[in-house]
Protein backbone atom coordinates (compact mmCIF):
# COMPACT_ATOMS: atom_id res chain seq x y z
CA UNK A 1 0.00 0.00 0.00
CA UNK A 2 1.70 3.44 -1.21
CA UNK A 3 -0.05 6.74 0.62
CA UNK A 4 0.09 9.86 -1.19
CA UNK A 5 -0.65 13.14 -0.01
CA UNK A 6 -2.44 15.85 -1.70
CA UNK A 7 -1.56 20.17 -1.19
CA UNK A 8 -4.00 22.95 -2.24
CA UNK A 9 -2.33 25.32 -4.72
CA UNK A 10 -3.19 27.96 -2.04
CA UNK A 11 -0.42 29.00 -0.86
CA UNK A 12 2.67 31.31 -1.96
CA UNK A 13 5.79 29.26 -3.04
CA UNK A 14 7.61 30.40 0.26
CA UNK A 15 5.08 28.85 2.34
CA UNK A 16 4.18 25.89 0.35
CA UNK A 17 7.69 25.04 -0.89
CA UNK A 18 8.02 23.25 3.37
CA UNK A 19 4.88 21.90 2.70
CA UNK A 20 6.62 19.58 0.01
CA UNK A 21 9.46 18.99 1.07
CA UNK A 22 8.21 17.79 4.55
CA UNK A 23 6.01 15.28 2.16
CA UNK A 24 9.00 13.72 0.85
CA UNK A 25 11.39 13.56 4.73
CA UNK A 26 8.12 12.25 6.25
CA UNK A 27 8.14 9.06 3.55
CA UNK A 28 5.12 9.69 1.43
CA UNK A 29 5.06 7.73 -1.56
CA UNK A 30 3.41 10.90 -3.95
CA UNK A 31 2.29 13.97 -4.14
CA UNK A 32 -0.21 16.06 -5.96
CA UNK A 33 -2.07 19.21 -6.15
CA UNK A 34 -5.35 20.13 -7.80
CA UNK A 35 -5.49 21.49 -11.29
CA UNK A 36 -8.32 24.38 -11.13
CA UNK A 37 -8.51 27.93 -12.11
CA UNK A 38 -10.77 28.10 -8.97
CA UNK A 39 -12.37 25.40 -6.76
CA UNK A 40 -15.42 25.49 -5.04
CA UNK A 41 -15.51 27.21 -1.49
CA UNK A 42 -11.97 28.35 -1.86
CA UNK A 43 -13.11 30.31 -5.25
CA UNK A 44 -12.54 33.71 -3.83
CA UNK A 45 -9.30 32.75 -1.90
CA UNK A 46 -5.68 32.64 -2.76
CA UNK A 47 -5.21 29.74 -5.98
CA UNK A 48 -2.14 29.16 -7.95
CA UNK A 49 -1.90 27.24 -11.24
CA UNK A 50 -1.10 23.47 -10.90
CA UNK A 51 1.77 23.48 -13.51
CA UNK A 52 4.51 25.51 -12.53
CA UNK A 53 3.56 24.63 -8.77
CA UNK A 54 4.41 21.19 -9.98
CA UNK A 55 7.69 22.24 -11.79
CA UNK A 56 8.46 24.00 -8.78
CA UNK A 57 7.99 21.05 -6.23
CA UNK A 58 10.33 19.01 -8.50
CA UNK A 59 13.02 20.90 -7.84
CA UNK A 60 12.81 20.76 -3.93
CA UNK A 61 12.32 17.18 -3.94
CA UNK A 62 13.98 13.82 -5.06
CA UNK A 63 12.40 10.48 -4.68
CA UNK A 64 8.34 11.00 -4.42
CA UNK A 65 6.27 11.06 -7.66
CA UNK A 66 4.37 13.88 -8.26
CA UNK A 67 1.02 14.39 -10.20
CA UNK A 68 -2.15 16.46 -10.83
CA UNK A 69 -5.52 15.51 -9.25
CA UNK A 70 -6.97 15.76 -11.88
CA UNK A 71 -6.56 17.65 -15.15
CA UNK A 72 -9.79 18.06 -17.03
CA UNK A 73 -10.80 19.00 -20.39
CA UNK A 74 -12.63 22.13 -19.07
CA UNK A 75 -9.72 24.80 -19.92
CA UNK A 76 -6.44 22.68 -21.44
CA UNK A 77 -6.09 21.38 -25.42
CA UNK A 78 -3.81 18.41 -25.46
CA UNK A 79 -1.53 19.81 -28.13
CA UNK A 80 -0.79 22.81 -25.37
CA UNK A 81 -0.90 20.53 -22.47
CA UNK A 82 1.39 17.56 -23.81
CA UNK A 83 3.98 20.40 -23.84
CA UNK A 84 3.77 21.32 -20.72
CA UNK A 85 3.75 16.90 -19.62
CA UNK A 86 6.80 16.88 -21.29
CA UNK A 87 8.38 19.55 -19.17
CA UNK A 88 7.21 18.64 -16.15
CA UNK A 89 8.22 14.87 -16.65
CA UNK A 90 11.77 16.54 -17.26
CA UNK A 91 12.14 18.81 -14.55
CA UNK A 92 11.35 16.21 -12.57
CA UNK A 93 13.51 13.66 -14.02
CA UNK A 94 10.31 10.98 -14.44
CA UNK A 95 8.66 11.58 -11.44
CA UNK A 96 5.54 13.22 -13.04
CA UNK A 97 1.89 11.12 -12.97
CA UNK A 98 -0.56 12.53 -14.75
CA UNK A 99 -3.64 12.66 -13.09
CA UNK A 100 -6.88 13.62 -15.17
CA UNK A 101 -10.43 13.17 -15.63
CA UNK A 102 -14.09 14.27 -17.77
CA UNK A 103 -14.01 17.79 -15.27
CA UNK A 104 -17.23 19.18 -13.95
CA UNK A 105 -19.57 21.64 -14.80
CA UNK A 106 -18.54 24.50 -12.05
CA UNK A 107 -15.83 27.58 -12.22
CA UNK A 108 -13.50 26.15 -14.41
CA UNK A 109 -16.15 26.20 -17.02
CA UNK A 110 -18.18 29.37 -16.17
CA UNK A 111 -15.28 31.65 -15.65
CA UNK A 112 -14.32 31.14 -19.74
CA UNK A 113 -17.54 32.22 -20.50
CA UNK A 114 -17.84 28.64 -22.10
CA UNK A 115 -21.74 26.69 -22.64
CA UNK A 116 -21.81 24.41 -19.98
CA UNK A 117 -21.72 20.64 -21.66
CA UNK A 118 -24.32 17.66 -20.52
CA UNK A 119 -22.67 14.75 -18.23
CA UNK A 120 -22.95 13.04 -21.97
CA UNK A 121 -21.17 15.23 -23.55
CA UNK A 122 -17.90 15.47 -20.54
CA UNK A 123 -17.65 12.43 -21.13
CA UNK A 124 -17.40 12.38 -25.04
CA UNK A 125 -14.66 15.03 -24.51
CA UNK A 126 -12.82 13.42 -22.04
CA UNK A 127 -12.31 10.30 -24.22
CA UNK A 128 -10.86 12.46 -26.77
CA UNK A 129 -8.92 14.18 -24.89
CA UNK A 130 -7.00 11.14 -23.61
CA UNK A 131 -6.51 9.89 -26.74
CA UNK A 132 -4.90 12.78 -28.49
CA UNK A 133 -3.15 12.99 -25.23
CA UNK A 134 -2.08 9.55 -26.12
CA UNK A 135 -1.23 10.03 -29.40
CA UNK A 136 0.96 13.35 -29.10
CA UNK A 137 3.22 11.99 -26.43
CA UNK A 138 3.94 8.08 -27.75
CA UNK A 139 3.92 9.57 -31.73
CA UNK A 140 6.75 11.89 -33.74
CA UNK A 141 3.71 13.60 -35.56
CA UNK A 142 0.11 13.92 -34.40
CA UNK A 143 -2.81 15.37 -37.10
CA UNK A 144 -6.16 14.61 -35.04
CA UNK A 145 -9.83 16.16 -36.23
CA UNK A 146 -12.27 15.56 -33.74
CA UNK A 147 -15.46 16.78 -32.12
CA UNK A 148 -14.01 18.86 -29.67
CA UNK A 149 -10.02 18.62 -30.70
CA UNK A 150 -8.33 18.76 -33.79
CA UNK A 151 -4.29 18.59 -34.08
CA UNK A 152 -2.27 19.60 -37.21
CA UNK A 153 1.31 17.58 -37.33
CA UNK A 154 1.85 17.93 -33.54
CA UNK A 155 5.20 16.99 -32.51
CA UNK A 156 6.47 15.02 -29.17
CA UNK A 157 10.13 15.80 -29.49
CA UNK A 158 11.79 15.42 -27.46
CA UNK A 159 9.43 13.04 -25.90
CA UNK A 160 8.95 11.83 -22.04
CA UNK A 161 11.46 10.87 -20.08
CA UNK A 162 9.27 7.68 -19.08
CA UNK A 163 8.53 5.64 -21.79
CA UNK A 164 6.76 5.18 -23.99
CA UNK A 165 5.07 8.22 -22.06
CA UNK A 166 4.06 9.43 -19.02
CA UNK A 167 1.68 7.12 -16.67
CA UNK A 168 -2.10 8.15 -16.94
CA UNK A 169 -3.76 8.15 -13.40
CA UNK A 170 -7.37 7.67 -14.77
CA UNK A 171 -10.45 9.37 -12.40
CA UNK A 172 -13.51 7.34 -13.61
CA UNK A 173 -16.89 6.27 -11.43
CA UNK A 174 -18.89 5.02 -14.65
CA UNK A 175 -18.54 3.00 -16.93
CA UNK A 176 -17.81 4.94 -19.93
CA UNK A 177 -14.48 7.13 -18.14
CA UNK A 178 -14.45 3.56 -16.72
CA UNK A 179 -13.35 1.86 -20.09
CA UNK A 180 -11.42 4.73 -20.90
CA UNK A 181 -9.48 4.52 -17.81
CA UNK A 182 -8.86 0.63 -18.65
CA UNK A 183 -7.93 1.51 -22.39
CA UNK A 184 -5.35 4.27 -21.43
CA UNK A 185 -5.00 4.24 -17.88
CA UNK A 186 -1.33 3.17 -16.14
CA UNK A 187 -3.91 3.32 -12.78
CA UNK A 188 -7.39 4.33 -11.72
CA UNK A 189 -8.60 6.52 -9.17
CA UNK A 190 -11.99 6.83 -8.27
CA UNK A 191 -13.43 8.82 -4.81
CA UNK A 192 -16.34 6.90 -4.24
CA UNK A 193 -19.98 8.05 -4.37
CA UNK A 194 -20.92 11.54 -2.36
CA UNK A 195 -23.08 10.31 0.75
CA UNK A 196 -23.59 10.80 4.13
CA UNK A 197 -22.26 8.13 5.68
CA UNK A 198 -18.81 5.79 6.09
CA UNK A 199 -20.29 2.88 5.87
CA UNK A 200 -22.26 4.09 2.64
CA UNK A 201 -19.19 5.45 1.36
CA UNK A 202 -16.99 2.64 1.44
CA UNK A 203 -20.22 0.56 -0.20
CA UNK A 204 -20.32 2.73 -3.12
CA UNK A 205 -16.06 2.46 -3.56
CA UNK A 206 -16.37 -1.35 -3.17
CA UNK A 207 -19.11 -1.30 -5.68
CA UNK A 208 -16.99 0.79 -8.07
CA UNK A 209 -13.81 -1.10 -7.51
CA UNK A 210 -15.78 -4.44 -8.59
CA UNK A 211 -17.59 -2.13 -11.56
CA UNK A 212 -13.93 -1.41 -12.44
CA UNK A 213 -12.45 -5.20 -12.21
CA UNK A 214 -15.44 -6.23 -14.64
CA UNK A 215 -14.31 -3.77 -17.43
CA UNK A 216 -10.77 -4.39 -16.97
CA UNK A 217 -11.47 -8.04 -17.86
CA UNK A 218 -13.76 -7.28 -20.51
CA UNK A 219 -10.78 -5.16 -22.29
CA UNK A 220 -8.22 -8.17 -21.68
CA UNK A 221 -6.39 -6.59 -18.79
CA UNK A 222 -5.66 -8.44 -15.32
CA UNK A 223 -7.60 -6.47 -12.06
CA UNK A 224 -5.06 -7.79 -10.00
CA UNK A 225 -2.23 -5.77 -12.04
CA UNK A 226 -3.92 -2.49 -12.43
CA UNK A 227 -2.65 0.17 -9.77
CA UNK A 228 -6.06 1.33 -7.81
CA UNK A 229 -5.66 4.87 -5.95
CA UNK A 230 -8.67 5.75 -3.76
CA UNK A 231 -8.92 9.40 -2.49
CA UNK A 232 -10.01 8.75 0.73
CA UNK A 233 -11.31 12.26 1.73
CA UNK A 234 -14.13 12.79 -0.42
CA UNK A 235 -15.76 10.53 2.52
CA UNK A 236 -17.81 12.01 4.97
CA UNK A 237 -15.04 12.29 7.83
CA UNK A 238 -11.66 13.46 6.69
CA UNK A 239 -9.11 10.72 6.86
CA UNK A 240 -6.12 12.46 9.32
CA UNK A 241 -8.57 13.32 11.47
CA UNK A 242 -6.45 10.97 14.29
CA UNK A 243 -3.60 8.47 13.49
CA UNK A 244 -6.27 5.50 14.38
CA UNK A 245 -8.75 6.61 11.98
CA UNK A 246 -6.41 6.78 9.00
CA UNK A 247 -5.11 3.49 10.10
CA UNK A 248 -8.84 2.29 9.56
CA UNK A 249 -9.16 3.90 6.60
CA UNK A 250 -6.04 2.68 4.73
CA UNK A 251 -6.59 -0.91 6.03
CA UNK A 252 -10.23 -0.97 4.34
CA UNK A 253 -9.00 0.44 1.53
CA UNK A 254 -6.16 -2.22 1.10
CA UNK A 255 -9.05 -5.00 2.04
CA UNK A 256 -11.10 -3.52 -1.71
CA UNK A 257 -7.72 -3.83 -3.33
CA UNK A 258 -6.34 -0.79 -3.55
CA UNK A 259 -2.78 -0.41 -3.83
CA UNK A 260 -2.42 3.93 -3.20
CA UNK A 261 -4.87 5.97 -0.94
CA UNK A 262 -4.91 9.91 -1.70
CA UNK A 263 -4.95 12.03 1.70
CA UNK A 264 -5.15 15.81 1.96
CA UNK A 265 -2.47 17.98 4.00
CA UNK A 266 -4.25 19.58 6.66
CA UNK A 267 -5.58 22.98 6.75
CA UNK A 268 -5.87 25.39 9.54
CA UNK A 269 -9.71 25.10 8.22
CA UNK A 270 -12.66 23.15 6.32
CA UNK A 271 -11.83 21.87 3.94
CA UNK A 272 -9.67 18.89 5.63
CA UNK A 273 -9.35 20.81 8.99
CA UNK A 274 -6.87 19.29 10.57
CA UNK A 275 -3.77 19.01 13.14
CA UNK A 276 0.10 18.73 10.95
CA UNK A 277 1.19 16.72 14.10
CA UNK A 278 -1.20 14.07 12.69
CA UNK A 279 0.55 14.24 9.87
CA UNK A 280 3.75 13.77 11.74
CA UNK A 281 2.24 11.16 13.98
CA UNK A 282 1.13 8.88 10.65
CA UNK A 283 4.26 9.04 9.23
CA UNK A 284 6.17 7.95 12.15
CA UNK A 285 3.79 5.04 13.30
CA UNK A 286 1.64 4.46 10.11
CA UNK A 287 3.85 4.18 7.10
CA UNK A 288 6.81 2.24 8.06
CA UNK A 289 4.10 -0.41 8.77
CA UNK A 290 2.87 -0.07 5.06
CA UNK A 291 6.03 -0.43 3.67
CA UNK A 292 7.91 -3.44 5.35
Amino acid sequence: MRVGIVILPEHRWWAAEPLWRMVEEYGFDHAWTYDHLGWKSLVDKPWFDAVPTLSAAATVTERIKLGTLVASPNFRHPVHFAREITALDDVSDGRFMLGTGTGGNGFDTTVLGQQELTAQQRVDRFGEFVELLDTILTQDSTTYDGHYYAANQARRAPGCVQTPRVPFVVAANDRRTMHTAARYGNGWVTNGRAVDTMDVWWRSVRELSDQFSEILIEAGRVPARAPRYLSVDAAPEYSMSSVEHFRDVVGRAREIGFTDVLAHWPRAEAPYKGQESVVEAIADEVLPELHT
